[in-house]
């Protein structure tokens, strides 16, 4: 009964409302049309003519789509193909390009969808959170920020972040700390992909005025769902350090192996936990990693609360510098 109905929604939609030319119809029998943006993170978003502002539907909760749109899809298994999405009376879901069946899949074996046909603009992605704390006290003021800007591709996408600390307190000297990173990945088949990333940190505990690296590596996910995302990447790292004292800047070649576990289907809390580690192939023993832990809960208007660690680690630092340093910061912040 639910596929008879929605067959009749189709048709009758599609000769009556133009601009509405994406169907689904939900476990419950619901049914909305309209132009479907993006699944991402287990989360669809779909704008329709009678709502100001897309609605955002879990994915998990669908049990049928029709789409007159083309659209980018990765499927669990690492398949990316490009074409429309029906689903059939045997509860599959047929991915056609000009009219012929190129695949079949099923609804949650479907983790990542994208309109070809979207413009520019809509294929950003951004988030900022911060905050402020004045201390009577000694006069302690205390600033964090971070932010990040995404540009999501057919085949390919780019980011950047940036995360600053600032503190200071009378009678002390101010404590500054400032990390963010450039990323470019290139999407192959089997969910491997191609690595590009440039990171810059800056930190009073290492005496680092900045470190510069740059990575270029292939990964691969190993786990791809609408619940969890977990992969590691590996290559070579291009080192230069300049610190703040008299210390001669240093240049060195490192590999790099690293993790990362992305958990987004816990209610309204995200999970990120990223391991990097650098073992060094220039400097003799030297050894480095990166450690960054992230929760985040959502809360209503698209702001969420956050928490988040950053560990770094160095065994051969500068003289006078510290093995160790770490961030941990908490804030209020705003996605879009």
């Amino acid at each position: 009964m639910k596929y008879f109905l929605f067959i009749l929604s189709v048709l009758f939609l599609s000769n009556s409302l133009s601009a509405q030319i994406d169907t689904i119809i939900t476990k419950e029998g619901n049914i909305l049309s309209g132009e479907i943006k993006d699944l991402e993170r287990g989360v669809l978003k779909i704008e329709t003519e009678y709502s100001d502002k897309d609605f955002e539907i879990e994915w998990k909760g669908l049990e049928q789509i029709k789409t007159q749109s083309d659209f980018l899809i990765t499927i669990a298994d690492g398949r990316r193909l490009n074409g429309k999405l029906e689903s059939n009376s045997a509860g599959n879901v047929l991915i056609k390009s000009d009219n012929k069946v190129i695949g079949i899949t099923k609804m949650d074996e479907i983790v990542f969808l994208q309109s070809i046909d979207k413009n520019f603009g809509s294929r950003f992605s951004a988030s900022i959170d911060f905050s402020f704390s004045v201390t009577k006290a000694q006069e302690l003021r205390q600033f964090n920020l971070r932010g990040t800007l995404k540009y999501q591709a057919e085949r390919w996408s780019t980011s950047v972040s940036y995360n600053r600390l600032r503190s200071s307190q009378t009678e002390t000297e101010a404590l500054d700390r400032s990390d963010g990173n450039i990323t470019y990945q290139y999407f192959l088949q089997n969910d491997y992909y191609y690595l590009t990333q440039v990171d810059l940190l800056s930190n009073d505990e290492q005496k680092l005025d900045l470190r510069t690296t740059g990575k270029l590596g292939v990964g691969k996910y190993l786990v791809h769902t609408n619940q969890i995302n977990f992969g590691f990447a590996a290559g070579l790292n291009f080192n230069n350090e300049q610190f703040s004292d008299e210390n001669p800047d240093r240049n060195s070649l490192e590999g790099f192996v690293g993790t990362e576990l992305n958990m987004f289907d816990l209610g309204d809390l995200n999970l990120l936990t990223r391991v990097v580690a650098y073992p060094s192939l220039t400097e003799s023993g030297r050894f480095r990693s990166d450690l960054v832990f992230d929760a985040k809960y959502d809360l209503p208007l698209d702001f969420y609360v956050k928490l988040g660690l950053t560990l770094n680690y160095d065994n051969q630092p500068v003289s006078g510098a510290s093995e160790t340093d770490y961030i941990f910061q908490s804030g209020i912040g705003w996605e879009w």
